[in-house]
């Protein structure tokens, strides 16, 4: 798993190979066969309401943020979501005898087995707390680092009252439908900002703390999620566009040869989707339906409720399980399905002259509601606490494009 991993590209630094190789995965999954323990993928761990509620995370997005943390010995370090307490035993052995690992969860029973699973492996120098972990831990304040293994809907104000000067928290957040793990720096002014930014998918943090982006299950089948701060959809509109789909809409001469994988559908293009414009919606799969017979998840923009309907998705050529790069088009649905086609061929050439941007090339600054105004110029999503400030840096020229071909 690790010479995997570090092939890679996921393991950078010797501390977290060490660590990776020193703490023994299968112990705190008792139960599951070896291999599927050291595989490169989540492990649900417990259910409810047939719902994954707690997994051990796939080992190469607990590398990346490893990576992230940047931790070395003597640090203090809060962990929000203990789950079966691999990560905590991890960053223990990171951090070593002269710094201290608090892992905190608000399901006694995960509380429970994390500790089974830590005495297993001999980890015994970590901490753990039953509780919200939205409101942190004051008493082991402050931490030189945070680190939520649970994706939340805001950065809380406990968490930033929590850290050190020039402490970092490491967070999933959810951010217009795309979940993006942000190692933010807390800066002399008490202003956060991102040192890097990746991809990532969590199970959502619970209680007080849930995430606020809706997910609206559509008649027959399927759901879309929409932003909480955008106009809301219709679910019975959307389910009868998607039965009257149109002829789709290539990208133009020139952009008709940019290839795309799932991930730049789903975190390049349709984060840039989701931040410029509040009609865009994530198409999501469950089962058959109106969405049955499209290549899911897709981003797309969608009509306001009480306007015409009207719906037009971003599509690959190919399907996104054959692992191949494939020319994008648009395909609208419903009478007013082709203006929105062609504004979200607008928002693709936007993105692609930005130099196509991924995830990481986010930079993100966290704002107090009531601080100065933001700068102009960048794009911003209002929580329930800050307003996040996302720009990107400048581009000298966009991306080659080359016709799709062999090789």
């Amino acid at each position: 798993m690790v010479d995997a991993l570090v092939t890679g590209g996921r393991v950078l630094s010797p501390a977290v190979e060490d660590a990776l190789r020193a703490v023994p995965r299968h112990l705190f999954l008792p139960g599951v066969d070896v291999a599927d323990a050291y595989a490169d993928g989540a492990v649900p761990v417990q259910h409810v309401d047939g719902a994954a509620t707690s997994s051990a995370s796939q080992p190469s997005m607990v590398a990346i943020m490893l990576e992230q943390l940047a931790l070395r010995p003597g640090l203090r370090v809060l962990e929000i979501g203990a789950g079966t307490g691999w990560n905590a035993a991890l960053m223990a052995r990171m951090v070593g005898p002269a710094g201290h690992v608090t892992s905190v969860d608000i399901d006694p029973g995960l509380v429970a087995s994390a500790a089974v699973h830590l005495a297993a492996a001999g980890t015994g120098d970590v901490e753990l707390v039953c509780a919200d972990g939205a409101l942190g831990h004051p008493p082991g304040a402050p931490y030189d680092r945070i680190v939520l293994t649970v994706g939340s809907a805001d950065v809380r104000p406990e968490w930033v009252a929590q850290l050190a000067p020039a402490g970092r928290l490491l967070v999933p957040l959810g951010v217009r439908g795309s979940q993006l793990s942000i190692a933010f720096d807390l800066g002399p002014d008490g202003v956060l900002r991102s040192d890097s930014v990746r991809g990532c998918s969590f199970i959502r943090l619970r209680g007080i703390g849930a995430e606020r982006d809706a997910v609206v299950p559509l008649p027959g089948g399927g759901a879309v999620q929409v932003p909480a701060d955008g106009p809301g959809v219709d679910a019975e509109a959307v389910a009868t566009v998607l039965l009257d789909p149109r002829d789709p809409l290539t990208a133009g001469a020139a952009l008709g040869y940019l290839t795309l994988g799932p991930q730049d559908v789903w975190d390049g293009f349709g984060l840039w989707l989701a931040l410029t414009d509040l009609a865009a919606a994530r198409l999501l799969p469950t089962g058959s339906g109106p969405v049955a017979g499209l290549d899911l998840p897709v981003s797309a923009l969608v009509s306001p409720p009480g306007a015409e309907p009207g719906l037009a998705a971003a599509v690959l050529a190919e399907p996104r399980d054959s692992g191949v790069r494939t020319a994008l088009a648009v395909r609208p649905f419903g009478p007013a399905g082709h203006p929105l086609a062609v504004r979200l061929l607008g928002a693709l050439r936007a993105w692609w002259a930005a130099g196509c941007p991924g995830a990481p090339a986010w930079r993100i600054t966290v704002w107090p509601e009531d601080g100065s105004p933001p700068a102009p110029g960048v794009v911003t999503v209002r929580t329930s606490a800050h307003r996040l400030l996302l720009d990107l840096p400048p581009v000298a020229a966009a991306p080659e494009l080359r016709p799709p071909g062999p090789g």
